[in-house]
């Protein structure tokens, strides 16, 4: 869940020895620049992380550690590096340095990319989505393709690739018959808004997917609940969702209820405790049965909503663990126009459990197989109908 905050306050200078004096001229003002960003950078989680003792992590060592790598970056993308190189170790799902481009893509929903979405099964990545529209449907990619290589080299554990518009990377795959694929698709900028997705099933259920808990999404889940409200089960897709606003995650909590609802504790820096319950504005008050989606895809938000529903008795969730990343964090503007993603709160569910790191275990587990991908069959849609008809 988060939060948007302007940076404020005096800022505290981090405990580092170095001075752009000691650098060539030319540089001077570069690093000059980098240590203000550093220092902002440092000095807010020293002051607000959620957790005092920053997880084990010396932060006064982490700051002459970094802090002189990061002075003497040449650009932005070295400078981010190292931030975020100086913030692992804190081991915080919601803590993370982004660079002002990255900034500019979150505020905009919009990001240069390939178009195509991969998960890992078996050990391998594997296409789960094609974006409609994008370079790699035009380049013909499906789901259910093992992605073997980019540019020559195998895929890691960790992904996180940046190219500009217009620059082609050569893909290589294992189409569905595991004979090799290379395309070459040019990236382009690409909307990263979610999809909203409703459709009827047999017996009149009604499947809902959105992809965040924003005000957008909030007004079209109210919108589609109050409009079957007859309906007698919905399904509820969170599978793709990585989580969103505090306030819609409460309001779409109360669409399922007729009163406001226990939604969990969050936890202070200090230990203070603060227990939050549903908003009711509004509420459509759905009253069918109701089955959730999830898997290691779905964070923060879609957990907590997954968590509640579940304490409550209200759904069935089905699919796999979820993603164990649910600290309640803020968007910090930094000097040069980045921003810092800061981890404020912990989070404990209705009946104690704590998320973070965990993830919410399914009432049933779906396995997801290659076979299943490739089929374009959908295991946990079947196991949900599965459960709305009573069978074991």
């Amino acid at each position: 869940m988060i939060a948007v905050a302007l940076l404020a306050g005096c800022a505290t200078v981090a405990p580092i020895s170095v001075s752009p004096a000691t650098f060539p001229p030319e540089q001077r003002l570069r690093v000059q620049h980098n240590l203000t960003v550093f220092n902002a950078v440092w000095d807010l989680v020293n002051r607000k992380h959620y957790d005092a003792k920053y997880h084990g992590v010396d932060w006064r060592a982490a700051a002459i550690e970094h802090g002189p790598r990061a002075a003497a970056a040449r650009d932005d993308r070295e400078l981010y590096a190292e931030l975020n190189r100086m913030l692992g170790p804190l081991n915080d799902s919601h803590t993370h340095a982004l660079t002002p481009e990255q900034a500019i893509e979150r505020r905009k929903q919009e990001r240069t990319r390939t178009g195509f979405n991969m998960t890992r099964i078996d050990g391998r990545w594997v296409v789960t989505e094609v974006i409609p529209g994008s370079p790699a449907e035009i380049a013909g990619v499906k789901p259910g393709w093992i992605v073997v290589a980019r540019n020559g080299e195998p895929l890691g554990a960790q992904l996180d690739f940046r190219p500009k518009p217009g620059e082609e990377a050569s893909w290589e795959f294992l189409d569905e018959h595991d004979k090799r694929v290379r395309v070459a698709p040019a990236a382009k900028r690409l909307s990263t808004a979610g999809r909203q997705v409703v459709r009827e099933l047999e017996g009149g259920v009604v499947y809902l997917r959105f992809d965040e808990f924003d005000g957008r999404d909030r007004r079209w889940l109210s919108r589609e609940l109050n409009r079957h409200a007859s309906a007698p089960a919905v399904v509820i897709d969170l599978r793709r969702n990585p989580g969103g606003e505090t306030f819609s995650l409460g309001i779409s909590i109360g669409e399922f209820f007729d009163h406001a609802v226990d939604c969990g504790t969050f936890i202070g820096r200090t230990g203070s405790r603060s227990v939050k319950n549903s908003w009711q504005l509004g509420s459509a008050n759905y009253r069918g049965k109701v089955v959730v989606l999830v898997d290691a895809g779905t964070a923060s938000a879609g957990e907590i909503f997954s968590a509640v529903l579940q304490d409550h008795g209200r759904a069935t969730i089905v699919g796999r663990r979820t993603a164990g990343a649910v600290l309640a964090s803020w968007f910090y503007r930094l000097p040069d126009g980045g921003e810092l993603q800061l981890s404020r709160e912990d989070y404990v569910a209705p009946k104690g459990r704590r998320i973070e790191g965990n993830g919410v275990e399914p009432d049933i587990v779906v396995p997801r197989t290659l076979d299943d991908m490739r089929s374009g069959r959908d295991r946990d849609l079947e196991q949900a109908l599965d459960v709305l008809r009573g069978k074991p």
